[in-house]
């Protein structure tokens, strides 16, 4: 009961500690001077009345970073960190890490190879090549066996300020439909212009 709390084991307090203890994994305990590191809580469900300590919590979230042996470490970091702060609350801890997606990545070459019929369809002052980017897609699967171009497709309405609108997942994004017909037109010439280089 939450008017006594030391008859049991409040498993909130401990995803608390488990929280702050994952963030500093990429704070204090990985070198982010070589690749950048996330790791975020986005969600966490425990409880069902205002005086009740539950019996457990479930928290889910998603770990990024663009090198592969270094997410395996942040991998074994978060199921040491959420194992151990559990234990010292006398709770258990299990730790599933799905691995579906890799961080995408364009082949650079093809990238540079594709500019210009991106540049020629949407208008050079439209096209826009980005730092690097966490996001994560089936697409890398693609990529991973062959070179690979993702390319976003803006749909923020003319005359806004694409900084200044919600991104994808907020409940205020709002898409421009017209931006459709970019899209279908940049994947087709994409297509016509790589499946014909060479032979004009």
């Amino acid at each position: 009961h939450g008017a006594a709390p030391w008859g049991g084991i409040d498993p909130i307090v401990a995803s608390a500690q488990i929280i702050l203890g994952l963030q500093t994994i990429v704070s204090r305990q990985v070198n982010i001077t070589k690749e950048p590191a996330v790791v975020t809580i986005g969600g966490i469900d425990g409880g069902n009345r205002f005086n009740i300590i539950p019996d457990k919590v479930v928290m889910v979230g998603t770990i990024r970073t663009f090198d592969e042996g270094l997410r395996d470490e942040i991998h074994r970091r978060v199921k040491l960190t959420a194992e151990s702060i559990a234990a010292a609350s006398g709770a258990t801890a299990e730790v599933v890490i799905d691995k579906p997606y890799s961080v995408t990545i364009n082949d650079p070459v093809l990238t540079e190879r594709m500019l210009p019929t991106l540049r020629r369809v949407a208008g050079p002052e439209n096209v826009v090549l980005r730092d690097r980017l966490m996001g994560a897609e089936d697409f890398s699967f693609f990529a991973q066996k062959v070179p690979g171009l993702f390319v976003f497709l803006g749909g923020t309405p003319m005359g806004q300020d694409p900084g200044k609108k919600p991104y994808n997942h907020s409940p205020q994004f709002a898409i421009d439909e017209s931006a459709l017909k970019l899209g279908v037109r940049a994947l087709l010439n994409l297509t016509v212009d790589y499946m014909t280089a060479g032979k004009r």
